[in-house]
């Protein structure tokens, strides 16, 4: 079963990740459904700010957190 598309607001951009920075680190909110009200970790490719509100495809996976070399 294919989860709906989600609205999550960026509470948090943690930090840049990526060969070239080009992939920031964020905590999100979800907004609606079953996990409404849970912060997630996640990978977002592309600029974003605090309070930007995006789509996800899903909310199960979470990214692991990004450890310096």
């Amino acid at each position: 079963m294919a989860d709906e598309p989600t609205h999550v607001e960026i509470v948090e951009v943690v930090g840049k990740t990526g060969v070239h920075g080009e992939v920031y680190q964020v905590l999100c909110k979800i907004l609606e459904g079953k996990d409404k009200g849970r912060v997630i970790r996640r990978n977002i490719k592309g600029p974003v700010k605090e309070r930007d509100v995006i789509v996800l495809m899903e909310t199960e996976r979470e990214a692991h957190d990004i450890r310096p070399r």
